[in-house]
């Protein structure tokens, strides 16, 4: 009787599972788990974008935290905790809860780092070379050195509020930059929507902004500016909370529009879902937004009004970049309708 034949190993990446019975060479190799920062496909650089725009978010949320329960100093020193120690330990005028939200801050910069990094690296091999994929994936790792060097001077300034609204706008720049990309490795299938659309789009990301600045007025004015002796804006609390209000109302007003905009102009349904989940933002920011008013500034209120302005931000920027198919270069954008029987579509030129 013939010998059963010896099986066949496993080509390198396939079938490698680990357990009894199982092919022993079942450690993955690590070119298998770099691919996708060392030659990623376009899908690939897709998520590792995401990844940078939910890290920038978290940040941002985490910041908000500090602000809100008055930790900004719980570190007093930068880039040590204190003159005498590294890492978190109770200061004076700090609990050690404090000292550790203000440190756990800090901490969250490194894992922001390295996916900065990553989606840098990742950009740089993508092929074909894309300089508007490198250029905004290299935003990233800049915006996290900006934001390190601006937290440490606002440390140092003692939570100077112009500092602190530096910072924050800092952050939502960094943020809009993730956006960008994201939209740029997002395969369109849809050519851009009318011009007045895309014009109304943006004049709500623009009032996005301002609503963002007005924000942190508020904070800045009011109780959760950080402890009694924190610097404040010299600003009637009263004033700067309507026309924050104001200028949500009108965000409303724009964003049913461009819905309403979208709907009649047969934009497609990915253009119809981003604009009603703006709309939806906006409900859940001004419901809050009034109840915290209303319920003399509850800390953690705030904080879920904060956090929920930069998703709502996000929003914003990705319903005007659906609009504007990407943002992407006007032969690009173009080269997405469909051509008559008798054109020819040119290659696109990336």
């Amino acid at each position: 009787m013939a010998p059963s034949p010896a099986p066949l190993a496993p080509a390198p990446g396939e079938g490698r599972t680990c357990g009894r019975g199982a092919y022993h060479g079942c450690v993955p190799d690590v070119r298998d788990l770099l691919q996708p920062v060392l030659s990623p496909t376009l899908p690939q650089l897709r998520r590792l974008a995401l990844a940078g725009i939910v890290a920038n978010t978290v940040i941002m949320s985490t910041g908000a935290a500090v602000r809100l329960s008055s930790s900004g100093l719980g570190c007093p020193d930068w880039p040590r905790c204190s003159q005498a120690d590294v890492v978190a330990s109770r200061n004076a005028g700090q609990t050690l809860l404090n000292t550790w939200i203000e440190f756990g801050n800090r901490l969250l910069n490194f894992p922001l780092v390295v996916i900065a990094a990553l989606i840098l690296i990742a950009a740089w091999r993508y092929v074909p070379r894309r300089r508007d994929l490198i250029w905004l994936a290299a935003i990233q790792p800049l915006g996290v050195i900006a934001q390190a060097i601006v937290g440490g001077i606002l440390v140092l300034a003692r939570l100077n509020p112009a500092l602190v609204t530096v910072h924050f706008l800092l952050s939502v720049s960094i943020v809009a930059a993730a956006v960008l990309l994201y939209a740029r490795c997002t395969e369109w299938d849809s050519p851009p929507a009318r011009r007045d659309l895309r014009a109304l789009s943006a004049l709500l990301v623009a009032v996005t902004v301002v609503m963002l600045a007005a924000g942190t007025l508020v904070t800045g004015t009011g109780p959760l500016a950080g402890h009694a002796d924190t610097p404040r804006y010299h600003l009637p609390l009263e004033g700067v909370t309507q026309l924050h209000a104001d200028i949500g109302w009108l965000m409303a007003g724009l964003a049913v529009a461009l819905v309403l905009g979208i709907r009649l102009s047969g934009a497609g349904p990915r253009a119809t879902r981003a604009g009603w989940v703006v709309v939806a933002g906006l409900g859940v920011q001004g419901t809050l937004g009034y109840v915290q008013y209303f319920s003399h500034l509850p800390a953690g209120l705030v904080w879920v009004h904060v956090t929920t302005a930069v998703m709502l931000w996000v929003a914003v920027l990705w319903l005007f970049f659906t609009l504007s198919a990407g943002v992407r270069p006007l032969r690009e954008a173009s080269a997405l309708v469909t051509p008559l029987p008798h054109e020819s579509r040119e290659p696109v030129d990336r």
